[in-house]
């Protein structure tokens, strides 16, 4: 397998996320806490924007690959995944809602897999729900791991991403059973 640029991108990506993690247990003397929230937050934005990254390159330059295909989704699931459990230690985040959303990409990973091998990955594409929770999820996480600080004076970083991360909680449920009514059918077919 020879690695091109967008899946340079996406392992880039892979390799930010112990330090979105990491960037707390930095002692106080070499950062201080609000100077961790900005650093967390710079970190998860770039590596968020490489997701759009890798797919505009992929498509660009006409490199699409297998190896991309299954990675892109494994860094995005591995980059929330790390920010949840960093805000769940931090208390930023409740520990259902972290749940919920980890369990969900858990599950629809395994489907989308049993899918993929019955020949049926079409069956669960991405629908507009799952668009809207990512999108929700991608600002509440940013705005979490900001948090005590009023961005441009006047926006409440943790009130708003704790009601966006809610939000996301809610969409991912919606988009679980979406997903599994979809499956549900080839379930039936094959036991």
């Amino acid at each position: 397998m020879r690695l091109n640029l967008p899946n340079l991108v996406t392992l880039l990506r892979i390799m930010l996320i112990p330090l979105v993690v990491g960037v707390f247990f930095v002692p106080d003397a070499v950062l201080s806490y609000e100077n961790q929230n900005i650093a967390a937050t710079a970190i998860f934005i770039v590596a968020a924007l490489t997701d759009w990254l890798d797919g505009w390159l992929a498509r660009r330059l006409n490199q699409m690959s297998v190896f991309g295909a299954f990675l892109d989704p494994v860094a995005d699931k591995l980059m929330v995944a790390g920010a949840l459990v960093v805000l769940l230690y931090l208390g930023r985040v409740h520990a259902f809602v972290a749940l919920i959303i980890i369990g969900r990409e858990i599950a629809i990973s395994a489907l989308r897999e049993w899918m993929a091998q019955i020949g049926q990955s079409k069956s669960v594409a991405v629908a507009t729900v799952g668009k809207l929770k990512t999108i929700s999820q991608m600002i509440a996480i940013p705005l979490l791991l900001y948090h005590d600080s009023l961005l441009f004076a006047w926006l409440d970083c943790a009130a708003l991403g704790t009601v966006l991360i809610n939000v996301a909680a809610v969409l991912t449920v919606i988009s679980m059973l979406y997903y599994l009514r979809k499956a549900l059918p080839l379930l039936r077919e094959s036991a």
